[in-house]
């Protein structure tokens, strides 16, 4: 849980949290594209946003690592 006490590792918490919960969400649409079907139309929605989660993800991943490099964090 983020606290007020260290503003960089607020951050590294917050955006851990971004990336962890969008990594978990991608891996539910694997399940709704499934429970779709035939239903082409849900299911490139269905992978439409899981790609927007691994997006997500991703650009958390970059702004970690930017946010961490020079602060011996990571």
């Amino acid at each position: 849980m983020a606290t007020n006490s260290n503003p960089v590792r607020d951050l590294v918490y917050d955006l851990i949290s971004v990336q962890y919960h969008a990594l978990k969400a991608g891996d539910v649409y694997d399940k709704y594209i499934a429970d779709a079907g035939n239903n082409q139309e849900l299911v490139e929605f269905f992978k439409e946003i899981q790609q927007q989660e691994a997006s997500r993800a991703v650009r958390a991943h970059e702004l970690l690592k930017d946010l961490t490099k020079d602060q011996g964090i990571g």
